[in-house]
């Protein structure tokens, strides 16, 4: 299983793009993959192929009607492990021995 975690926005739409995150995040929503959204991003845990599958989707939606389109995408393999979105952040915890006020323990969705 792969977590990738990635963030996507025009650069020529102005200062404020939260509509064309908002199509990229119904994309993500309607994938079925296990996903976060955060405030800089989302990340997505499945196969390596159903991410890159995604993130191109999501590229496709944008250059619809986007002339700069910006990406970061960071991928994390660990084979034979699922379930990480939740699993990584309560790996720390326990190594601190304690909850974290801004650590997101919530479902996977």
């Amino acid at each position: 299983m792969v977590l990738m975690q990635f963030s996507i926005f025009p650069l020529d739409k102005g200062e404020s793009v939260g509509a064309y995150v908002a199509r990229v995040a119904r994309i993500i929503d309607e994938s079925g993959l296990s996903y976060r959204l955060h405030a800089m991003g989302t990340v997505v845990e499945g196969e390596l192929d159903q991410c890159l599958a995604l993130l191109r989707r999501c590229f496709e939606e944008l250059e619809k009607d986007c002339n700069r389109i910006i990406c970061n995408v960071y991928f994390d393999e660990r084979k034979g492990y699922g379930g990480r979105l939740r699993g990584k952040v309560e790996s720390v915890e326990k190594h601190l021995g304690r909850s974290l006020r801004g650590a997101d323990r919530g479902p996977e969705v």
